[in-house]
């Protein structure tokens, strides 16, 4: 692992009254003016610069006016089912007389609107069709659901591919021609985009001249979880977002299903931050979606009934735990089928596969086989009918979802269908197909990248003087965000003397580090380090890389460093 030094403008902006610190540290992520730190909701791009949002409210107002059915399709993960809530939520408090929302199961219809699930969808007898977080690669879906009488509103992120969906409108920042300066909107925050709209023709048009305006706000802790959780980069935009979200989580006005699962995960709601809706949150209603059915989360969000909310929190908590053990005992197979394996004849581009795989856990897989070996994998399961399906997870600079592209048309026929981001990827393909295709993927890896881009590079802020250890900077760290994707939080490096060490829980660190000067003591904790290397009672002096955070015990607040990586010195 190698750390290296987070690159700085030449000249750093003025960012108005902040610390130096927090100066560097928001120059370092790319901010260049004060506006960018503004996280009122005012500062929010406008909604008029979507391209398509005119015909989508179009379709939206007559759905209203003439109480149509609408039926709401949605994606099995945590984008999905927050943007299918906030699209029921919003429209039923937007005046739609039927509203109803419809997650395929991905083990039996896959990803997307599909004519398959279009069929499912007709049962239900909607008017108004309106895809969330997918749509805009279901071609054939579209076409279904027009030859069924059915209008379409596609409401989508992801990128699009040589042919657009014959949808009556299209929403989807990423489709072309759309001139929206912010291309990293998830699934959730289109959708809230569109009802941004719908309210403010509905206002035009007269619907609240008598009657309070519906406040949409209320959905942004739903916007905030599922943005975080689909990992999308958290540009000037989005930060409003989260934040938004984040402001009413904090002050106790969380939807009740956000209440529960942070009970259950034992997390105090007024001092949540970004990371938690990423690796507390997401995770609990990820698990749905990824061993049985995403419905149960989207009904712990729809829900007002706490009672209700807590018992569904507590099955999505019991899935998370079956969804751990399944994941570790994957990681274990998968490192067995590369133990062997010279590090000199390791591929560019890893591809695993193994017929007991687990489809739902398998993107969770490449993403800590990612992690482990800093180069682009993708992990593959059984998906019946003699296809494979793959999750695939990218490391910076490798656009994985443009990769599959060029796999596709250097070898027709070889990959059934694709889809997904710059980081992340999905693909289908023939199991008979697989050796060719893992030649296929190592080959365009090793075409864009060279053996530097695998060693794994920690990208890290600096050094923290003594005087910096102190709780007042750790607590303006922590609200100085929101942090994420492309934002990431502050992480600095040091070397420590290693003072006392311990495991707790499985494989979690405890240490005592005392300053390179000896002159401040502190606590730290390494989550999930190596047990063949810790701990090791012959080292007295460590490198590490970490967080500045505070924890919190019996009312009590301390500094502690939270360690990314670890190593002797």
């Amino acid at each position: 692992m190698r750390i290296d030094p987070r690159p700085l403008p030449a000249v750093l902006p003025f960012l108005g009254d902040l610390p130096p610190l927090l100066t560097r540290l928001y120059a370092a992520r790319g901010v260049r003016s004060e506006v960018e730190l503004d996280k009122s909701l005012k500062q929010l791009i406008p909604y008029q610069r979507l391209k398509g949002i005119d015909a989508a409210v179009d379709l939206l107002v007559v759905a209203l006016e003439q109480r149509q059915r609408i039926l709401i399709v949605g994606d099995f993960d945590a984008d999905g089912a927050t943007a299918s809530t906030v699209g029921t939520l919003g429209l039923r408090l937007l005046g739609a007389a039927h509203v109803d929302y419809l997650v395929p199961n991905r083990f039996e219809y896959g990803y997307g609107l599909t004519p398959e699930i279009v069929a499912v969808a007709l049962q239900r007898e909607p008017q108004l069709l309106i895809t969330v977080d997918n749509g805009i690669s279901s071609v054939e879906g579209v076409a279904a659901a027009k030859a069924a009488g059915l209008k379409v509103l596609v409401t989508d992120h992801h990128l699009p591919g040589d042919e657009l969906p014959a949808a009556d409108a299209i929403v989807n920042p990423n489709q072309p021609g759309c001139e929206f300066p912010s291309k990293a909107l998830a699934g959730v925050g289109v959708i809230f985009y569109v009802l941004m709209a719908l309210r403010a023709r509905l206002r035009d048009l007269g619907w609240y001249a008598d009657k309070p305006q519906p406040n949409i706000g209320d959905l942004l802790d739903l916007v905030a979880l599922g943005s975080v959780a689909d990992v999308v980069p958290l540009d000037a935009n989005n930060r409003i977002l989260v934040h938004q979200g984040l402001e009413r989580i904090r002050a106790g006005r969380a939807r009740p299903g956000i209440k529960a699962i942070l009970e259950v995960a034992k997390r105090d709601a007024a001092r949540i931050t970004s990371t938690d809706l990423g690796f507390i949150l997401g995770p609990r209603l990820n698990a749905a979606g990824r061993l049985d059915d995403m419905s149960l989360g989207i009904e712990c969000l729809l829900t007002t009934d706490m009672a209700a909310a807590r018992e569904m929190a507590a099955q999505l908590d019991g899935m998370n735990q079956d969804r751990k053990s399944i994941e570790q005992g994957m990681q274990r197979e998968a490192l067995a089928q590369l133990k062997d394996l010279p590090v000199e004849s390791m591929p560019y581009g890893l591809c695993l596969f193994d017929p007991e795989w687990h489809q739902g856990v398998i993107g969770i897989l490449a993403s800590r086989m990612k992690e482990r070996y800093f180069r682009p994998t993708i992990a593959f399961a059984d998906a019946g009918d003699g296809l494979l399906k793959g999750s695939g997870r990218s490391v910076q600079g490798f656009h994985i979802r443009d990769a599959l592209a060029v796999v596709a048309s250097q070898h027709p026929n070889l990959i059934a269908k694709y889809g997904g981001h710059a980081m992340a990827a999905g693909l289908t393909l023939p199991e008979a197909n697989f050796p060719l295709f893992a030649q296929a993927f190592d080959a365009e890896v090793r075409r864009q990248l060279r053996e530097e881009d695998l060693t794994g590079r920690l990208l890290t802020d600096g050094t923290l003087a003594v005087e910096e250890f102190h709780l007042e900077l750790a607590r303006a760290l922590r609200h100085a965000g929101p942090w994420g994707q492309h934002f990431p939080e502050p992480l600095f490096h040091g070397v420590f003397q290693l003072v006392e060490q311990r495991v707790v829980g499985e494989r979690h660190l405890k240490v005592v580090l005392k300053s390179e000067c000896g002159s401040v003591k502190l606590d730290g904790i390494a989550f999930g380090v190596d047990r063949e290397v810790w701990p090791n009672p012959t080292v007295r002096w460590v490198e590490l890389a970490y967080k500045l955070d505070v924890n919190e015990f019996r009312g009590n607040e301390t500094v502690q460093l939270m360690i990314a990586h670890i190593e002797p010195r």
